[in-house]
C-alpha cells in the first residue's frame, strides 16, 4: 500500500520539469554566460511573438525582440546576475508581428552543483497581466513616460501612443484633438491586420460629434475617465448607424474614454476599446484599468501639449529664419543656382529647455552691375532667435554694401566694422565698453559669367567644393582671413581680408556650405566622426555626380553624410554655363568723333544678336548719352595717373602748367572702352574710362545745353549705375530685350 502523497509513475512523469514548464503561464528563458539562448518554453514563444522557433545555439537573448533602446539594460542585467545578483525590470519588446508589448522580467543566476554561475534564468510575463498589477503599474508608467518624452512632434507622439496601447491594452485606439471648437480624429489604430470598413467608423481627419448621453460625450463634459465595463449590459446612444452596426459585427465588449487635460484645458479624448477580434483572458476592462488608463492619459496630454508648444515655437522660429533668407532667387545668365536650408533636429540643452535649432546660417545671391552676381554664404555663431536676428542684420548690410560694387575684400572689411557696431552694448564696473561682437564666418564671391572670372574673399569660412570632370576638391584659397568680429585692434582690415581671383571652368559647379552640413551628432556607439572623415564622405559622393543638375547635387549633399545634423545647415550650389555668352568689346580714343563710332558698333552688335529693333534703338540712344558724357568729362579731367616727362631745362612752376598744347596732349591720350553683353532677357552696356569721378544726376536749367544725359539713362534703362575700377570707373546700364 502506498503512503499518502506517493505518486504513480504516470503522475511522476507528468510532473517532470519539462512538462511543468510546457504548461507554465509564464515565459521561461535560459541563457549561458554569454547571453546565448539555451532554452525557452512554449509560453515564451507566444509572449515574444516567435511561434514555432526553437532557440539556436549562439543566438543572443537580444533576438527575442528587446528594442534597441533597452539593449544597454539587457547588458546590465547579464552583468548583475552573473555576479550572483537578482534583477527585475520592464522591457519594451517588439514582437514578430511588429506590435510592441511591455514585458516584466525577473532574472536569477543558473548555478552548477558546485555553486558557480553557469548562466541566467529569465522569468517574464506581460505587464499588468498578473496578480501583481499594482506593483507593475509604477514601472510601466515610467516606461510610457520615457517613450512619450522622446518625441517633440505631434504626429510622432500620437503614433507612439498607439504603439504603446495596441495590442497590449486595447484592440482599438482613437485619439481626437480639439481644433478650435471642433473635435477632429487624429489617430485610428487597430489590432494587426484589421481596418474598419468604409462608412463605419470615422477616418482620420474627420470631425467627430458624439451624441448627448454617449459615454465619450460624458467624459468630455465631466472631464473624467469613463469606463464601459460590458457593452452587453449597457445602453448608450450610438454615434451613427454604421458605427453601431460595426460594433455588433466585431463584438465590442468594453471601452475606456479618458479626456486629455493639461493646464486646465481639454486637448481632446483618448478612446480604448476591446472586441472579439482578439482572444484575451479577460475581454473586459475593470476599475483598475480605468485608473491606469487615466494615469496614461495624463502623460499623453502632457506629451501632446509639449509637442504642440514646441511645433508652434519651431514654426515661428523657422518662419522668422526663412523670411530673413531670400524668398526667391533671381534668374541669372550663365549660372544655375540651387539652395537649401535645414534647421537641426531639436536639442535638449541643459537648463535651457528645447532649442529649435534655427540659427545664423544664411546664403544670398545678389545681382550686380552688367550681369555680374554676388554670392554669399555665412554663419553666425550660436543658435536660436538671437543668432537669426544678427544674421538678418548682416545680410541686409552686405546687400547694401554690395551695391557699391567694391571688391570682395572691401565688402568684408565693411561688414567686419558693421559686426562691431551691432554688438550688444555692455559696460564693466568702471564704465568701459566691453561689448563683445558676434563671431561670424563669411565668404563673398563675385562671378562674371561672360569672362568666367570668380573673385572672392574669405572671413574664416570653409572653402567651397569645386565639382569638375568627375572630381570634387576644395576650391584653392590662399588667404583664409579671420572671422568677422575677431580682428585685433590696430590691425587694418586690408591686412586681414585679401581678394583672390580664379577662372571657373565651363560647366563646373561650386558647392558653398555652412558647417552644419558636416557636423553630426555622435552615433549610437557614442563616436563623433571627425571633420576630415565627413568631408571625405561628402567629396566621394559628390564626385560621382559632378555632372548632375544643381538641384540633384543639393539634394545629394544634404544626405551624403550619415547621422543627425548637429547645427542648422545652409547649402548653395552654382554651376557655370557650358557655352560662352555673347560679348563685344572695343576701345576708342576719348574724342567727340568716336561717339558715332561707338553707336555704330552697338547697332551692329544688337542687330547680330537679333535684339528687337525698338529695344536696340533705345540702347543705342543711351550708348550715345553715356559715351558723350565720358568724352566731355575727359576734356576737363585732371592730369592722368602717369609720369609727366618734360624735355629741356626746368621751367618755373607757374609756366610749367601753362605749356601751349598741354591739354590737347592729355585729351588725346585718354581712351574709353565700350563693352556690350547679351543675356537671355537683357543686354548690358558698360563704358570704362580713366576718370575717377563717379557720375551723378543733376538738374539742368531751361537754357542749359547739357545735364540731361544721365537723366535719360535713369528714366529709360531698367537699371543703371557706376562702379570704381583699378584704372578709373565703369558706367553701365541694362535694357530688357522684351517689352516691359
Amino acid at each position: 500500500m502506498k503512503r499518502w502523497g506517493d505518486l504513480s509513475q504516470e503522475a511522476a512523469d507528468h510532473l517532470a520539469a519539462g512538462s511543468v514548464l510546457d504548461h507554465a503561464e509564464m515565459a521561461v528563458v535560459v541563457t549561458d554566460r554569454f547571453s546565448n539562448l539555451l532554452y525557452w518554453n512554449p509560453f515564451a514563444e507566444k509572449l515574444f511573438g516567435r511561434p514555432g522557433k526553437s532557440p539556436l545555439r549562439d543566438t543572443s537573448v537580444l533576438s527575442l525582440g528587446i528594442m534597441e533602446k533597452d539593449h544597454p539594460m539587457a547588458i546590465e542585467l547579464a552583468k548583475h546576475v552573473l555576479t550572483g545578483g537578482v534583477w527585475e525590470g520592464t522591457f519594451d519588446v517588439r514582437r514578430g508581428d511588429g506590435t510592441i508589448v511591455y514585458v516584466r522580467a525577473q532574472a536569477v543566476p543558473l548555478r552548477h552543483s558546485s555553486g558557480s554561475v553557469t548562466g541566467i534564468v529569465i522569468l517574464a510575463r506581460e505587464a499588468l497581466r498578473s496578480n501583481e498589477r499594482e506593483k507593475d503599474r509604477f514601472g510601466l508608467l515610467e516606461r510610457i513616460g520615457e517613450r512619450l518624452a522622446g518625441s517633440l512632434y505631434v504626429e510622432e507622439t500620437l503614433k507612439r501612443v498607439a504603439e504603446m496601447l495596441i495590442p497590449q491594452f486595447a484592440d482599438h485606439c482613437f485619439i481626437e484633438l480639439m481644433e478650435g471648437d471642433r473635435l477632429v480624429r487624429r489617430v485610428s489604430e487597430h489590432v494587426q491586420g484589421w481596418t474598419p470598413p468604409s462608412g463605419t467608423w470615422k477616418p482620420v481627419g474627420a470631425e467627430i460629434r458624439y451624441p448627448t448621453g454617449h459615454y465619450a460625450d460624458t467624459a468630455l463634459r465631466r472631464q473624467e475617465t469613463i469606463l464601459v465595463e460590458n457593452f452587453a449590459t449597457s445602453n448608450f446612444p450610438s454615434a451613427h448607424e454604421g458605427s453601431a452596426r460595426l460594433c455588433g459585427e466585431i463584438g465590442m465588449t468594453s471601452a475606456i474614454v479618458a479626456p486629455l487635460l493639461v493646464r486646465g484645458e481639454t486637448l481632446g479624448l483618448m478612446y480604448l476599446g476591446l472586441s472579439n477580434l482578439t482572444d484575451r483572458r479577460s475581454p473586459h476592462y475593470d476599475a483598475f484599468d480605468r485608473d491606469f488608463v487615466g494615469a496614461i492619459a495624463t502623460r499623453v496630454a502632457l506629451a501632446i501639449d509639449n509637442a504642440l508648444l514646441f511645433e508652434e515655437e519651431r514654426h515661428t522660429a523657422e518662419s522668422f529664419q526663412k523670411h530673413l533668407l531670400p524668398r526667391a532667387l533671381p534668374q541669372l545668365d550663365g549660372l544655375q543656382i540651387a539652395v537649401r536650408y535645414y534647421p537641426a533636429a531639436p536639442l535638449a540643452s541643459h537648463g535651457q529647455g528645447i532649442q529649435t535649432q534655427v540659427g545664423g546660417d544664411w546664403y544670398d545671391v545678389i545681382p550686380l552691375s552688367a550681369g555680374r552676381v554676388g554670392i554669399v554664404i555665412g554663419d553666425v555663431e550660436g543658435r536660436g532667435a538671437k543668432a537669426a536676428a544678427i544674421m538678418g542684420q548682416l545680410r541686409a548690410a552686405l546687400r547694401a554694401f554690395a551695391q557699391d560694387d567694391k571688391s570682395p575684400a572691401d565688402i568684408l572689411a565693411r561688414l567686419d566694422e558693421w559686426t562691431r557696431i551691432i554688438a550688444t552694448p555692455e559696460q564693466d564696473d568702471n564704465g568701459a565698453d566691453v561689448s563683445v561682437p558676434p563671431i561670424v564666418t563669411c565668404q563673398y564671391l563675385v562671378y562674371d559669367a561672360w569672362s568666367r572670372q570668380l573673385s572672392f574673399a574669405n572671413a574664416g569660412h570653409a572653402p567651397p567644393l569645386l565639382l569638375v570632370d568627375g572630381q570634387c576638391v576644395d576650391l584653392d584659397i590662399e588667404e583664409v582671413g579671420q572671422p568677422l568680429g575677431v580682428r585685433a585692434k590696430g590691425m587694418h582690415a586690408d591686412l586681414v581680408y585679401k581678394e583672390e581671383t580664379r577662372d571657373l571652368p565651363p560647366g563646373a559647379a561650386l558647392l558653398l556650405y555652412t558647417d552644419g552640413l558636416i557636423d553630426r551628432r555622435p552615433g549610437r556607439d557614442g563616436r563623433m566622426p571627425s571633420e576630415e572623415e565627413t568631408l571625405g564622405v561628402l567629396r566621394d559622393k559628390l564626385a560621382k555626380m559632378s555632372d548632375a543638375e544643381v538641384e540633384r547635387i543639393a539634394d545629394a549633399a544634404t544626405v551624403a553624410v550619415p547621422g543627425e545634423i548637429d547645427d542648422d545647415m545652409a547649402i548653395l550650389v552654382v554651376r557655370s554655363s557650358d557655352v560662352n555668352l555673347d560679348m563685344e568689346e572695343r576701345t576708342f580714343p576719348a574724342q567727340p568723333i568716336m561717339v558715332g563710332e561707338a553707336r555704330r558698333m552697338a547697332s551692329e552688335a544688337f542687330s547680330g544678336w537679333n535684339v528687337p529693333e525698338e529695344r536696340a534703338e533705345l540702347a543705342c540712344l543711351l550708348v550715345s548719352e553715356v559715351v558723350t558724357n565720358v568724352v566731355l568729362h575727359a576734356a576737363t579731367a585732371s592730369v592722368p595717373r602717369r609720369e609727366l616727362v618734360v624735355e629741356g631745362p626746368p621751367l618755373p612752376f607757374e609756366e610749367s602748367w601753362d605749356m601751349p598744347g598741354f591739354e590737347d596732349e592729355v585729351v588725346g591720350d585718354k581712351e574709353f572702352t565700350l563693352r556690350l553683353r547679351r543675356g537671355e532677357e537683357s543686354v548690358w552696356v558698360e563704358v570704362f574710362d580713366q576718370d575717377l569721378r563717379l557720375p551723378r544726376i543733376r538738374s539742368a536749367g531751361e537754357n542749359d545745353e547739357g545735364g540731361r544725359g544721365l537723366y535719360l539713362v535713369d528714366q529709360l534703362a531698367r537699371r543703371w549705375g557706376s562702379r570704381p575700377t583699378r584704372e578709373g570707373k565703369a558706367v553701365w546700364f541694362e535694357i530688357p530685350t522684351r517689352s516691359r
